[in-house]
């Protein structure tokens, strides 16, 4: 079992979408393992997609808030801020077996349903780390962890394939999800930013300080302090990057270049763990084996990926043809498919 926190300090990159897209394909390549989704983004947007999309997820959704006993990522966070040091084991109450409202999805894909109701709660849970007992930091950045724990053992402890669907900003959501993860997959776009982004994720979540004298962020220190683990960086994926021409792919080739030498100079500087994979292979010892192990891009679908996430058809089972999106005819091209099944596949291949 592994457990993948999907996260860069950026809003835009489609970290939601590729989390709809990973757990998706990776049920659909291994049918007998269970994947679970948490999706700790208030937004919401991957619970969207699995549940049908832009209309009948967003109805879905609705439906699941509208309940009195909200079987959201919210209502366990609502327990664990009734009981904030003691585990309530009632995680396994908040999962939702996606094939009852989509399915196009695999059978094998569950999730803990998203809620905009997180940033209601988000200043609770950040005062329940302090004042408490001496550890309380340590106990409440544990929440995600026991809630994966309840699931798991839920689930008789069976393999099984996680996937966190992290708040782009530096939360006390995202803190917990870190907590929680093993993995950390880093979406990006090919932009500027995005290797700001990049450098923001390596100091906040590693302590990699950007000036001499930086002051390190209290994840990192409060981390060390408890001697708590953080995720192994395990691949940084180039989203949806966008290759019309031939100038368009030199300009996108450079910023990811940019992007890969940023991460391959902390790999070859400091002590930030990253994941060697797949199990039993070899160190990489210069710059193209470190790009072959960690680096992934994934093509724009262009009309394609828009109609996959709004319906709610995770794109490796989408076909070409014409599709009805928010009342509108719109035509999926066999071309817009080939952009980016294959890279998904791929990058699923190399997820363990």
């Amino acid at each position: 079992m592994a457990i993948y926190a999907i996260w860069n300090n950026k809003g835009g990159v489609g970290k939601s979408y590729l989390t709809f897209q990973l757990a998706s394909e990776y049920a659909r390549q291994h049918p007998n393992k269970k994947v679970l989704v948490v999706d700790l983004c208030p937004q919401a947007n991957s619970s969207s997609m699995l549940l049908g999309g832009m209309e009948d997820g967003e109805k879905h959704l609705n439906n699941i808030h509208g309940q009195q006993s909200r079987k959201t990522i919210s209502g366990y966070i609502d327990d664990r801020i009734r009981s904030p040091y003691v585990p309530t084991n009632s995680g396994a109450g908040y999962i939702t077996q996606v094939i009852q409202y989509n399915n196009k999805v695999p059978a094998n894909v569950y999730l803990v349903v998203g809620d905009e109701k997180l940033e209601l709660q988000s200043s609770r849970v950040s005062s329940a780390t302090n004042p408490g007992p001496n550890d309380a930091w340590r106990i409440v950045h544990l929440w995600i962890t026991d809630l994966i724990s309840d699931i798991k053992r839920s689930w008789n402890d069976e393999d099984c394939c996680i996937f966190i669907d992290c708040n782009p900003s530096f939360s006390i959501y995202t803190e917990l999800a870190l907590t929680a993860a093993e993995r950390l997959l880093i979406p990006f776009s090919a932009d500027g930013s995005s290797k700001r982004a990049i450098k923001a994720v390596l100091s906040l979540v590693y302590g990699q300080r950007r000036q001499l004298g930086d002051t390190q962020s209290e994840f990192y220190l409060e981390s060390n302090r408890y001697n708590m683990s953080l995720p192994e960086i395990y691949m940084y994926i180039g989203n949806r990057l966008t290759q019309m021409n031939n100038s368009s792919a030199s300009a996108f080739k450079t910023v990811v270049n940019e992007i890969s030498d940023e991460i391959y100079s902390v790999w070859q500087s400091s002590n930030t763990p990253f994941c060697i994979h797949p199990s039993g292979a070899t160190r990489p010892t210069n710059k193209k084996s470190f790009k072959n192990m960690f680096q992934a891009e994934v093509n724009d679908a262009n009309t394609a990926s828009v109609v996959s996430g709004s319906l709610g058809i995770p794109i490796g089972i989408l076909t070409a043809g014409q599709r009805r999106v928010a009342g509108v005819t719109i035509t999926v091209n066999q071309s817009q498919l080939d952009r980016q099944v294959p890279n998904l596949r791929d990058l699923v291949e190399r997820i363990e």
